[in-house]
């Protein structure tokens, strides 16, 4: 009947398998064919119909390539009504994953069963939408409006088992042939007479909501939307879902979903979405490179970054040895690396017991002579180029032929550590970001000689410790932190120009960033961008230039470490507390200056420390150190906590338009001068052309 959707008659079941690799998605291909199957099971000989699929997962969702395009008929929510209105019950057999428009096919079903390690869910959220084909509307009906609201505002899956307490799922079955179990569990219905059970038919007692319930859920989920506006939109379906008709609930939920689908922040989403996955693919490295074997891996450095990276590969059963200069710093960073651990059982996200476990994979040392049969070295001592040279000179020594010698360096020259060496071809960059066991992105650096197996072999061990990885050649800084420079610069100047610390951040944080740059200054330590401007010799002299920064490091206020910097911080619940005193030498040293202080809008904040991103990003685009814009987005929405619901820098520029960009740009270096605003060719280019950095990124490959 369909290429992509079977039907056959097992005894007295018809069978509807859908087999469209690689993950079954609702293709318009198998919504035809799940609907022209389900009328056909109507008409014979048939007393039940199990719906399963072929290969790893059931549906695993909608098929996102469609959005944005004309609807092709079926929509999904014809074929489910076809599910729901059948007069022979319809049985999903999930195995896998059920996500997204997947889910709402089996919840459509009169019965779900599933085999163990099934995994239900409705993330799209995670993509700025909801779920438009009744998911809003049956999930509350099975599981409850709590529950409900919780599984799809996080949009994270549940396992069959609490799906099945949840009553999500009817049946748990066991064994590994999910279509035997699957369609005696079908046999066993039509034997009891089991009824047709259509969610659509169970109502829920408004009366069982708390008064207030959804506006305090709306408020809850305000504080971490970040710019999305999916979690409200979900709050008003659940509510249609307690208080209208099962169809007038459908229609307000296809309402929003519509809405959601055709806004910025959904379309940003998606971008990120493709964007993460389009990041793991090197341009010119061949698809057939030859992987090395990573089978034991060596941190140098047993610090809090150097103790994370080794949980990363602890976490995926790769033996960790980790190097430190004596006996004491190996007990510290393995205390440290428990308490890590520690919360992360707390949270009852680990049992207890595989705590242990992972532990044990994680010995120390003192003799780099013991790294002798380590397939890949990480270091990660402190950022001092002398030192890290020196290092990579005693693992050239010790190292056996073929292991690759990474650096998590920051800002270090990486050919410069590789030179040390003689083996630049097995070295390159792997900077993780802090917490390492908890940060998403991985900056995988290239240097000028190395070796393609050492770069394709860097990329899948870091999507195997659950890393999201992006490329970079050497500069200093590389993507992120390269950029991040006119961020902090402007977030500094700003407050010479009128603004308190807490305006500055006030703006960013409601733009979505997940903190502002004045407020991440005190959380990393303000004394650490103090030393490294130290060292700096290209820096503009100019006396407002991070003028407060270096005066708070100079009194003793390194930030959050020593109890205050740009703010006060209340020493047992660590919040922050705007200062008098800050703000009154802000206006002191403004003064000395001879600096006019003014108001300043949120507009220009956001215009000031934002645009620099952008005019960084296009000349690290055009020296090749990005492959492509998408992936500077993905290093600063996985990195830096740029908002995904803004896309990332580069794709915010191409919503605003690059002409407005450049052409601010051109104002502020008119009052400020090019030594800080001086447009990079290529923005200036795509500006006069009409173009975005998209398409840029289309045109180059």
């Amino acid at each position: 009947m369909s290429n992509v959707v079977s039907y056959e008659l097992v005894g007295n079941i018809g069978v509807i398998s859908v087999n469209s690799p690689p993950v079954n998605a609702l293709s318009q291909a198998v919504r035809e064919g799940i609907l022209n199957t389900v009328n056909a099971a109507a008409e014979d000989a048939s007393e039940a119909v199990v719906l399963r699929c072929e290969g790893r997962t059931f549906i695993a969702g909608a098929d996102i390539t469609e959005f944005g395009k004309p609807p092709m008929e079926p929509g999904l929510p014809e074929v489910l009504s076809a599910i729901e209105n059948s007069k022979k019950p319809v049985i999903a057999a999930i195995h896998g994953t059920a996500l997204g428009g997947g889910f709402e096919v089996a919840l459509a079903c009169h019965y779900r069963c599933a085999i163990a390690s099934a995994k239900v869910g409705l993330p799209e959220v995670k993509l700025g939408l909801l779920p438009g084909a009744g998911g809003t509307q049956r999930v509350p009906r099975l599981a409850g409006v709590e529950a409900a609201l919780d599984m799809i505002t996080t949009g994270n899956p549940v396992a069959a088992a609490k799906a099945n307490s949840m009553g999500l799922i009817d049946e748990v079955v066991e064994g590994d042939d999910l279509q035997a179990a699957a369609i005696k569990y079908a046999s066993d219905l039509v034997a009891s007479g089991a009824p047709l059970k259509r969610v659509r038919d169970i109502t829920i007692d408004a009366s069982t909501i708390e008064p207030g319930f959804f506006d305090a859920a709306r408020k809850k989920l305000a504080l971490r939307a970040r710019g999305q506006i999916a979690p409200d939109k979900i709050v008003s379906c659940i509510e249609a879902a307690v208080n209208l008709l099962m169809d007038e609930g459908l229609e307000r939920e296809r309402e929003l979903f519509r809405e959601l689908v055709t806004s910025p922040e959904s379309a940003a989403m998606r971008h990120i979405f493709f964007a993460e996955r389009q990041a793991a693919k090197i341009k010119d490295l061949p698809k057939d490179t030859p992987l090395r074997d990573i089978k034991k891996v060596a941190i140098i450095g047993g610090g809090t970054m150097g103790g994370g990276i080794a949980m990363c590969f602890a976490n995926v059963g790769i033996p960790v040895v980790m190097v430190e200069i004596n006996d004491e710093a190996l007990a510290r960073g393995m205390k440290i690396i428990r308490k890590n651990y520690t919360i992360t059982v707390a949270k009852g996200k680990l049992p207890a017991d595989k705590m242990e476990q992972l532990i044990s994979t994680i010995t120390g040392t003192t003799d780099y002579a013991d790294l002798g049969d380590v397939d890949l070295v990480i270091e990660a001592v402190f950022e001092n180029l002398e030192l890290k040279k020196e290092i990579f000179a005693k693992l050239d020594a010790v190292c056996k032929p073929g292991a690759i010698l990474a650096t998590n360096t920051s800002y270090q020259d990486v050919d410069a550590i590789a030179a040390a060496t003689n083996r630049p071809q097995d070295v390159l960059g792997l900077h993780f970001f802090s917490p390492a066991n908890v940060m998403k992105l991985l900056e995988i650096v290239r240097g000028e000689k190395t070796a393609d197996d050492a770069l394709a072999t860097s990329m899948q061990i870091g999507k195997k410790i659950g890393k999201v990885c992006a490329l970079s050649r050497v500069c200093y800084g590389f993507i992120g932190n390269r950029m991040l420079g006119g961020y902090g610069r402007e977030a500094q100047m700003l407050l010479m120009d009128g603004c308190t610390p807490a305006q500055v951040d006030s703006a960013l944080e409601k733009f979505g960033m997940a903190m502002g740059p004045l407020a991440m200054g005190d959380l990393a330590g303000l004394d650490v961008g103090y030393k490294a401007r130290e060292g700096r010799t290209d820096l503009p002299d100019d006396p407002k230039l991070y003028r407060m920064g270096t005066l708070l490091v100079e009194m003793g206020r390194h930030g959050q470490k020593t109890g205050s910097g740009f703010y006060k911080y209340d020493p047992e619940t660590r919040r922050r507390l705007s200062d008098p005193e800050v703000e009154s030498m802000i206006k002191e040293e403004a003064a000395k200056l001879n600096l006019e202080q003014r108001d300043i809008s949120d507009e220009e904040i956001l215009q000031r420390c934002l645009y620099p991103l952008i005019n960084e990003g296009a000349l690290i685009l055009e020296e090749g150190i990005a492959q492509r814009p998408s992936d500077i987005d993905v290093v600063y929405v996985f990195g830096y906590a740029f908002p995904a619901a803004k896309g990332g820098p580069m794709h915010y520029a191409d919503q605003i338009g690059l002409k407005n960009v450049y052409d601010k740009i051109c104002e502020f270096r008119e009052r400020d001068g090019e030594m800080y605003w001086k447009p990079a060719p290529l923005l200036e280019k795509l500006a006069k052309e009409g173009k975005t950095f998209a398409e840029w990124g289309s045109e180059n490959g």
